[in-house]
């Protein structure tokens, strides 16, 4: 189910809806900014998003986040914001259940592409 609008968001619930790692899922929308959600396990691909900053939210587990000069290690209840063009590479040793706070339209991916890009604003 589609949530926009006037719907309350039970993000517990939106996590239980998929099971698919590295394919964020929309959940809301506030102007032109996506909340979407994100099951992560091993790593990602390097990548940077150039015209935007992204926010990493941790909502259960932990992940770090490689940057090119030091790694961010976040746990439940943490988070991080990208500065646009910084390259970063998303990982975690065990199931992370993660809120990205993003501009409609981002890839996930960012300037890399490759086979772990998700199909965009999918909504759960």
């Amino acid at each position: 189910m589609t949530t926009k609008g006037t719907d309350k968001v039970n993000i517990a619930d939106k996590f239980s809806l998929f099971d698919e790692l590295w394919t964020p899922k929309v959940i809301a929308q506030m102007n032109q900014v996506q909340f979407k959600l994100v099951k992560i396990q091993g790593e990602f691909t390097w990548h940077s998003h150039e015209d935007t900053d992204e926010v990493f939210m941790v909502m259960s587990g932990c992940m770090s986040i490689e940057l090119r000069d030091k790694t961010i290690r976040l746990s439940a209840g943490e988070m991080f914001v990208i500065p646009k063009g910084v390259e970063h590479k998303p990982y975690a040793q065990e199931l992370c259940q993660v809120m990205i706070i993003e501009p409609k339209g981002v890839i996930n991916t960012g300037d890399a592409g490759g086979a772990l890009t998700a199909e965009n604003d999918v909504w759960i």
